[in-house]
């Protein structure tokens, strides 16, 4: 902020016909641009891509400001916001979660308040307001005697926001000391204990002793040839890409093991596979079904458990009673199988229809028969919020507690739905932690409306709270 006043001449800050007005705009933009570039730190919960917003974004919207108010008798509100954060910010901004964001910040900090009440606060803390009217000095005084450090809450944040982008450093700096380590490959030089080799081929024989059998394609599809019903279709599909990747996994430990002891020439695809396992990550030649930050080890253990869902549901050609969403390579797809198979039920056009989302306030051993419409899905987490089972509704997060598990929601397709209530925030479901995707395809499925409890679905919005059907751990 400081930066951005001494780019501000005298000039400049006394051009204006109305001077007041002016200086107190002058200062909600500054505070604006400060906010977007500092919510970087907070990585995920900040923004879902990181935008290069620039002193020049600053300088245009500064002199739009200048100008409408010379023009206009009355405050030009609406046009002022959409030209600063719709055109000028907003051009940057590419995701649309994000531009939501930029619009909620936006409205907070112009509007009529903003002039007629004095000392207007610019955040939930006593510090941040915009000071009385005065000379150019006695802004940067006051900008002077902000605290160094800003509490999360400047920006809408929890406290854990800051807990969880630390923890996302500490990992960064971790994973860069551990790609520096001298690649040390003979039990001679690595000295006493089993070499780097070793280690590998014993992590390798684990894995594959772990990792289930292929499923029987052709089997269910014989079973299920009577009823080509959308969710059969899916079940199909995923069976595929999941055959495909239990054979890509068993093939290139087959081969490592073989390169380890020479029997065939280690290729870069292999180097790379035997680095991974050794420092217990998931090699990328396994992460082409679906994206995860799992390390090796959980991430085994998830794709046995997503194998087994649809090994279950072949065998029985039945679905399950509770969905588990996070266990499909292409959620959409089923979300879209669901919808058609709604659309058939009512002879109604798919185009029609849309999700209503229930949130069950009872335990999953009590759901023990499908929906009459649309599905159970179950294994959702809550990230930069927490979940009252009681009332249903948003609620803020523990401290500490950076994921809260959230209980099995109702999907069900509705025609012709009304419009959002007020109190319900549109909450965005991500694939895995990483909001922006990954490797070409996206990581957002689908928004789900949630019940904001007590406070403002905006008070949701800058805190970042979204859902994710996966973890990093």
């Amino acid at each position: 902020m400081k930066r951005l006043y001494q780019l501000v001449t005298e000039a400049q800050f006394s051009r204006c016909t109305r001077p007041p007005l002016y200086r107190k705009l002058l200062f909600a933009l500054c505070f604006f641009h400060s906010v977007l570039l500092e919510r970087k730190k907070f990585l995920q919960l900040g923004w879902n891509i990181i935008y290069g917003f620039n002193d020049s974004d600053f300088e245009v919207s500064e002199n739009l400001t200048s100008l409408y108010l010379d023009e206009y008798e009355e405050v030009p509100w609406d046009a002022l916001k959409y030209l600063i954060a719709g055109v000028n910010y907003g051009g940057h901004v590419t995701d649309d979660w994000d531009r939501r964001l930029l619009t909620t910040y936006i409205n907070d900090y112009f509007n009529e308040n903003a002039v007629a009440v004095p000392f207007f606060k610019l955040s939930s803390l006593p510090t941040y307001y915009i000071p009385r009217d005065g000379p150019h000095t006695s802004y940067l005084e006051y900008i002077s005697m902000l605290p160094n450090i800003e509490h999360p809450a400047v920006f809408g944040q929890h406290p854990n926001a800051d807990i969880a982008s630390q923890i996302a450093e500490t990992r960064t700096l971790f994973d860069t000391l551990l790609s520096l380590q001298p690649q040390v490959t003979s039990a001679a030089a690595s000295g006493a204990g089993p070499s780097r080799e070793d280690k590998v081929l014993e992590l390798s024989a684990d894995v594959r002793q772990k990792i289930p059998a292929q499923m029987d394609y052709e089997g269910t599809r014989q079973l299920l040839q009577d009823d080509p019903s959308p969710l059969n279709v899916v079940l199909l599909q995923e069976i595929q890409r999941y055959n495909a990747l239990l054979h890509t996994i068993k093939s290139s430990l087959e081969e490592l093991e073989k390169g380890i002891q020479g029997l065939v020439v280690m290729s870069s695809n292999l180097e790379e596979t035997f680095h991974c396992i050794y420092d217990a990550r998931v090699p990328p030649l396994w992460e082409k079904a679906y994206p995860s930050l799992k390390p090796l080890a959980s991430w085994t253990r998830d794709l046995c458990q997503r194998v087994e869902q649809f090994s279950r549901w072949a065998e029985t050609s039945y679905p399950p009673t509770l969905f588990w969403l996070s266990g499909f390579t292409f959620p959409t797809g089923f979300l879209t199988a669901v919808l058609q198979a709604s659309a058939r039920q009512h002879n109604v056009s798919v185009d029609t229809l849309s999700w209503e989302f229930i949130v069950s306030t009872v335990d999953d051993g009590n759901l023990l028969f499908p929906p009459k419409d649309g599905v159970f899905i179950r294994g959702l987490f809550l990230e930069g919020a927490g979940w009252d089972k009681k009332n249903s509704c948003l609620v803020e997060a523990e401290p500490m507690q950076l994921v809260c598990p959230i209980p099995t929601i109702h999907f069900k397709p509705v025609e012709a739905r009304k419009k959002v209530a007020k109190s319900m925030y549109s909450c965005p479901c991500y694939y895995f932690p990483v909001r922006s995707g990954g490797a070409g395809r996206p990581s957002f499925v689908v928004g789900v409306d949630l019940k904001s409890g007590a406070v403002s679905p905006d008070h949701w919005i800058k805190r970042g709270t979204a859902l994710l059907m996966s973890l990093d751990h």
